[in-house]
């Protein structure tokens, strides 16, 4: 038979609906138990000629119980289906109140080695007794026997009615523990009692025909039940698997959350029961753990699942109510009953419950998530629509950076084309729809080009061109940024490599994300590419902005290093924007300096932007930084930023990006210009 839970008395919603449900289980249990010690015959039910055989069911039945099969329906709960059930069943039969009594002393001797509640022990004993003297009821009905014989012999006519009675019994006790954990939890009553029905059924099957043939051999005296040993260690064996097997497929084997399968079965319960009871719900919140691929990929996976472990557990501890699941990787689903609000505030307490450090190998990390929430009815009748249109909203949450989003219908287009157009991206990396174009870079005061930065371009089949401002941000947020860095560095370090043979010695800029600032093995990445085509470290720039440092400044600080380390040199992309201060620039090992266009652009007309990038440029120079000045549009700006210093230019009025034969041919008029120089007279 089932057991309660580990918390679910404990762990009450509604305490006065609970201990109102406890006392009535209580008063009938421990009368039904009063009554049977009242009316036995003991003297014939423990006859001395049966008395061996007798005392070793009571004593297969208390080991029975010490010895349950547990299923685990999640992180800290529980349900243990007892082995006691043949032993007591076959009491039932042959000694009518002594399987209440053994039953009683079982469940007391198992409460009392785990140290359980007294409240939780006195529903063990009082739903106990229940179970048993309804079995033994339907027995003496079913059998035409009296209620409170004494010892009886069972033979094959009383088989059946004993079958009936177990089944009553196991009925009656999965019953009761399904409405105390569903009245503890506010869970549904068809929930509650439909988690683990399958194994509880399956166990019971293996069970009660060994007590059937227990209640026949006990007759036999105590060498015929000694033989029922081993069938039952094979039983216990067999449902100990069944169980087993039976937790693996619905739970994730690393948290030991349930996993989507589960997922998909709790919402459609759920779904059912709200429409039955005309309420609103339920609501399922997805949460994404953000940039988990980098901490998988910097600290190994070790680290990762130690993380998603320890987030498991915070979500549980987070949602008492509700149900959490792992549905892969790092991404997890709680199913709230409940409306909107009820949802929104749940999602709330579960990122709130991350923003503690994790503790791992005495690194303390922070780990951040983004959530999606969809409610039924107003977001679907069904789990695929629910589970689709939170995944949308966990989408948006992802791509604002805004933490929770709610479902709306208005998102729902854009979020399919952008999918879709993620999809494409991954298509164009595979099929070589991407190609790299290269804006000048020029020294001012000599009108030179010394530099090109790479710039990538989408050249789309169907859609003609798509500008980086849409597809570079949908891939740093989906982790393509990775391979179409990639593809950009190959290409542009194949391209230098072929001018340098020319001798067109031109320094190369390529710009990071954020993300590849959280990558330790970048370094190494970037030093295999430049031995690839060998070009020297000295003629790559990588640009990478304050932001990106700022997101994690001590990790970006030793990839930093490590990048100078190898001789490729870095510069701070749109200077100006972020938040970095004087003090950590003056820190920070860098060799260039990228003045945002948001200043350069307007120094001809407003004398705060010319205040602020005379400093910034005077500044950088002090430092022995090289200046780049972005967004440069005109002669105008151009001589103002040429009487400030030694500054490099870029922007449409130096030169737009283009592609590499438009480079060589301006390379090649610049030689020409340098090369002519007429005589003087």
């Amino acid at each position: 038979m089932q057991r309660e839970g580990a918390d679910e008395i404990s762990a009450s919603s509604a305490p006065s609906r609970l201990d109102l449900f406890l006392f009535a289980v209580w008063a009938v249990g421990l009368s039904a138990l009063a009554l049977v010690l009242i009316r036995t015959p003991w003297l014939d039910a423990l006859d001395s000629a049966v008395l061996l055989p007798t005392l070793m069911l009571v004593g297969a039945a208390i080991l029975g119980e010490a010895k349950p099969i547990d299923t685990s329906v999640g992180p800290g709960e529980t349900r243990s289906l007892s082995m006691s059930t043949p032993f007591v069943l076959a009491l039932v039969a042959v000694s009518g109140g002594v399987a209440l009594v053994a039953q009683v002393a079982a469940s007391l001797t198992d409460d009392i080695v785990n140290r359980r509640d007294v409240k939780k022990s006195l529903f063990n004993v009082a739903q106990y007794s229940i179970s048993v003297f309804v079995a033994r009821v339907v027995y003496a009905l079913l059998a035409g026997v009296p209620l409170f014989e004494g010892h009886a012999v069972v033979g094959t006519a009383q088989i059946a009615p004993l079958m009936v009675a177990g089944i009553a019994m196991v009925t009656v006790n999965w019953v009761l523990v399904a409405a105390v954990v569903s009245i503890a939890s506010s869970q549904p009553f068809r929930l509650s009692s439909g988690e683990d029905v399958r194994t509880f059924i399956s166990t019971n099957l293996m069970l009660l025909p060994t007590g059937g043939i227990a209640a026949m051999v006990a007759d036999d005296g105590a060498i015929a039940l000694v033989l029922l040993a081993a069938p039952v260690v094979a039983a216990h064996m067999f449902a100990a698997a069944s169980a087993k097997h039976a937790h693996a497929v619905a739970h994730d084997s690393l948290t030991g959350l349930g996993n989507r399968g589960a997922m998909e079965s709790r919402v459609r319960h759920a779904l059912k029961a709200a429409r039955e009871d005309e309420l609103p719900g339920p609501g399922l919140v997805l949460i994404d753990l953000d940039h988990f691929k980098d901490i998988n990929d910097t600290l190994g996976h070790s680290v990762g699942d130690t993380i998603l472990q320890e987030v498991a557990q915070r979500l549980v501890d987070a949602a008492p109510d509700s149900v959490v699941h792992r549905l892969g990787g790092d991404e997890f689903a709680v199913v709230i009953d409940g409306d909107l609000r009820a949802a929104q505030r749940a999602a709330n307490g579960l990122l709130a419950s991350l923003d503690e450090p994790v503790l791992v190998e005495g690194l303390e990390i922070l780990v951040r998530a983004s959530a999606g929430i969809a409610v039924a009815p107003e977001h679907g009748h069904t789990s695929e629509l629910l589970m689709k249109h939170a995944d949308i909203a966990l989408y948006r949450a992802k791509r604002e950076r805004d933490g929770i989003s709610v479902f709306d219908y208005r998102h729902d287009v854009n979020s399919v084309e952008t999918l879709q157009l993620l999809a494409e991206l991954r298509t164009a990396l595979e099929h070589d729809q991407l190609r790299v174009v290269y804006q000048p870079q020029v020294n001012l005061r000599t009108g030179r080009m010394v530099a090109v930065e790479a710039l990538v371009r989408w050249d789309h089949p169907a859609r003609a061109k798509v500008g980086p401002d849409k597809f570079i941000p949908l891939a740093e947020n989906s982790g393509l940024i990775f391979p179409l860095t990639a593809f950009v560095l190959d290409t542009s370090l194949a391209q230098i490599a072929q001018w340098r043979k020319v001798r067109h010695d031109l320094r190369l800029s390529v710009n990071l994300s954020a993300r590849h600032l959280s990558d330790l093995s970048l370094p190494q990445q970037i030093s295999n590419a430049l031995d690839k085509h060998g070009v020297p470290a000295s003629a790559l720039v990588l640009e990478i902005t304050e932001t990106g440092i700022l997101s994690d400044a001590v990790r970006a600080d030793v990839v930093i290093r490590a990048i100078r380390a190898i001789g490729v040199e870095v510069a701070i992309d749109d200077y100006g924007t972020g938040n970095a201060s004087l003090n950590y620039l003056k820190n920070l090992e860098v060799d260039e300096l990228k003045v945002d266009r948001t200043f350069v652009g307007n120094i001809h007309s407003d004398r705060h932007d010319h205040a602020i990038v005379a400093y910034t440029v005077e500044l950088a120079l002090d430092l022995g930084l090289r200046v780049v000045a972005e967004g440069i549009e005109d002669e105008r700006t151009a001589e103002l930023l040429r009487e400030m210093g030694e500054v490099i230019g870029q922007g449409h009025h130096l030169g737009r990006p283009v592609p590499p034969h438009e480079i060589v041919r301006r390379l090649a008029l610049e030689s020409e210009r340098t090369s002519w120089s007429p005589r003087e007279s």
